[in-house]
């Protein structure tokens, strides 16, 4: 059990999120999703550079 959730509110809640956000936007919901949770992960473990911060001409453009 997830926070006292079983599986049939489980099933009403994907229900209700299939409704909203239709079919065809839950892959990319998912994919966003994912992606944010990696680039939390990556930031948590980088070591801050304070070099960067100090002189702007040496900040890596994406």
């Amino acid at each position: 059990m997830i926070g006292g959730l079983g599986m049939p509110e489980l099933i009403i809640i994907l229900v209700i999120i299939l409704i909203i956000f239709g079919a065809g936007k839950l892959p990319e919901i998912g994919a966003g999703l994912g992606k944010g949770i990696k680039n939390f992960k990556k930031a948590t473990k980088e070591p801050i550079d304070d070099d960067k911060e100090k002189d702007p001409e040496k900040i890596d453009k994406d």
